[in-house]
């Protein structure tokens, strides 16, 4: 009852399909304009579907210059293992290392990899093509939004968000289970983490003694998400904009990327991304929790309003929108694979 009611009164914990509701009537009116719903193709037309639905993550690594990402290999789906491992030798790529799905799903499935027992336990179970990738050495992460219209020759920062791992501190004297259980932002995750730490989660940390038990910031793996657009400066967006002025006609999309302080970021040096995405990106600056829902309905719109203009600008450049019976089966196939993350 004490998880319900916290869910309850923190909207950040909604179902999407819930707090998208007054946004599902501003695509519709989006949709009329452009006379089509899969108008969103034309946001980023290097990227599959915009990078709404069904975009293979390798292929939009493959889009940005290699120095501004970790060592990545694609895994197909049920090859033998043995060409798992000399995938990785060849790739030097190395352990700890992180396993995500090619086309992913909110953070399903990703997972860190610390041996050769557990890669192949990962493999075995992955019913989908898969990414090997190296961790990242910096000890930060934020979502940048980035927005550029195709006329433009700089574009801007539109929204920051900075992510708190799922990290516990010892006591001395309770059980990782026990330091979960006081902080419902982790007791939600406390099933998945039984499920992947069993009984690790019985160990008891000596005072001051911290465990990060999720490494990467995501807000369904109970990475908790701290608004910080107010440190958008010329100097960072000057950074940002360079570095996607690369990436081939790509005007719309946040990067999660990690980086080592904020000093070094906004001069371009020691950061990482660690994931591009595209039309299907949320301004997830709005679940920081002091912020409203209305206050996230309204940056919802305004993201949503720049996707629609630039994909029309982009639709009158020569680019196609997704014919409706293509996308319809594209959208079929996202649900099958959203159906297999999810249950992995």
């Amino acid at each position: 009852m004490k998880l319900f009611f916290h869910k309850l009164f923190h909207w950040e914990y909604w179902p999407f399909q819930i707090v998208y509701i007054p946004i599902y009537f501003l695509w519709a009116y989006y949709a009329l304009k452009a006379r089509t719903i899969f108008f969103f193709n034309t946001c980023n037309p290097n990227m599959k579907n915009g990078g709404f639905i069904m975009d293979s993550k390798i292929e939009i690594y493959d889009l940005i210059p290699q120095q501004f990402y970790p060592k990545t290999k694609l895994v197909k789906e049920k090859i033998p293992f043995d060409e798992v491992v000399l995938l990785l030798e060849n790739s030097r790529i190395k352990l700890p290392l992180i396993a995500k799905p090619d086309i992913g799903l909110r953070g399903s499935a990703v997972k860190k990899i610390t041996n050769l027992e557990e890669l192949q336990a990962y493999h075995a179970k992955a019913n989908f093509n898969y990414l090997l990738q190296d961790l990242i050495p910096y000890d930060h992460e934020v979502g940048i939004f980035y927005v550029r219209f195709p006329q433009e020759k700089h574009g801007r920062i539109t929204g920051i968000v900075a992510k708190e791992f799922l990290i516990v501190e010892g006591d001395g004297l309770s059980t990782i289970a026990a330091l979960l259980k006081a902080n419902p932002r982790y007791e939600f995750q406390l099933q998945a983490l039984e499920k992947e730490y069993g009984t690790q989660l019985n160990d008891i940390l000596s005072k001051g003694e911290k465990r990060n038990l999720v490494p990467y910031g995501n807000h369904a793996r109970g990475a908790k998400f701290l608004d910080y657009s107010h440190l958008i400066s010329p100097e960072l967006t000057k950074v940002i904009d360079e570095m996607c002025l690369q990436i081939p006609e790509f005007y719309f999309g946040r990067m999660d990327l990690m980086y080592n302080s904020w000093a070094e970021l906004e001069q371009g040096k020691n950061f990482s991304i660690v994931e591009l995405n595209g039309a299907a990106s949320e301004p997830t600056h709005i679940y920081d929790p002091k912020h409203s829902l209305f206050f996230a309905w309204k940056e919802l719109a305004r993201h949503i309003k720049y996707m629609f203009q630039i994909s029309v600008e982009n639709h009158k450049r020569g680019f196609s929108y997704l014919p409706h019976k293509v996308g319809v089966e594209q959208y079929r196939l996202h649900l099958e694979q959203s159906d297999k993350i999810v249950h992995f």
